[in-house]
């Protein structure tokens, strides 16, 4: 197989090659060698440890945890037992954040609920609105919206152009796909694992109808070892990332 270029590798992995250098300072990604003109070069092995950075990154592990790790395999003195350790500190982590967004997001319900028993006139377009968010948030437990009612959402909030007729057949063909999902700066990358051409051209399709969105920055697409990764970039990102979380739990068209 032949090397490839730090340019070469970032794009395959959907990277920028800012990231590629930094994971060299760190010490967890070293290029095969240098051209005469100093440029980098990479390996299938650089390969395999860029995946499994971005597989562990994907699961929360801190680039510390994900150091030892790699040096563990390297030198093959990484057992089970040790994985198993760095995991449960992972999930215990996560437990902690969770318990405290569900603490926060209970006490959000307990406040809009008041707000609505109030009463307020119905001539006070505030009550719609506690009308609204009150049966969302008491009808919907986390992870189980559904995808078009994000879609919804989005287009009523942003006017996001996913809210256009066509967006519908969209989400039937990718409804049902296994996707990653994780965070990088300030972007979301959605891997759609996949190597359907109808899933590839759906979510070709979805990052050109975002092209003309003024609700956030044009996501992008790559092609990427594992099916085809689109990053959203933005402060309105965040719903693209819900929205394939939710086509993931639901049942394919048939």
């Amino acid at each position: 197989m032949s090397q490839l270029t730090i340019g070469q590798l970032a794009k395959r992995f959907g990277l920028r090659t800012s990231a590629l250098r930094y994971y060299e300072e760190q010490g967890l990604l070293i290029p095969d060698g240098r051209t005469e003109a100093g440029y980098r070069l990479y390996g299938p092995k650089a390969e395999r440890t860029l995946r499994f950075i971005q597989q562990a990154q994907r699961l929360g592990f801190s680039l510390a945890d994900i150091g030892a790790m790699l040096h563990g395999l390297e030198q093959e003195t990484l057992s089970d037992r040790d994985v198993v350790t760095i995991a449960e500190r992972r999930f215990l982590d996560l437990e902690r954040r969770l318990t405290e967004l569900l603490v926060l997001r209970h006490e959000m319900e307990s406040f809009i609920s008041e707000l609505d028993r109030v009463a307020l006139p119905e001539s006070t377009p505030s009550a719609h609105v506690f009308d609204r968010v009150t049966g969302q948030v008491c009808t919907h437990l986390p992870g189980q919206v559904k995808a078009q009612s994000i879609l919804d959402w989005l287009f009523e909030q942003t006017h996001c152009a996913l809210g256009i007729s066509d967006a519908q057949a969209l989400l039937d063909v990718l409804r049902g796909q296994h996707v990653h999902v994780w965070q990088e700066d300030s972007a979301y990358h959605i891997l759609v694992v996949s190597a359907d051409p109808a899933v590839h051209a759906a979510v070709e399709h979805l990052a050109h109808i975002e092209q003309s969105c003024d609700a956030h920055p044009s996501p992008y697409t790559y092609d990427h070892p594992e099916g085809f990764l689109l990053v959203a970039n933005g402060e309105n990102a965040f719903i693209l990332a819900r929205l394939f979380l939710a086509l993931e739990q639901e049942s394919p068209i048939t």
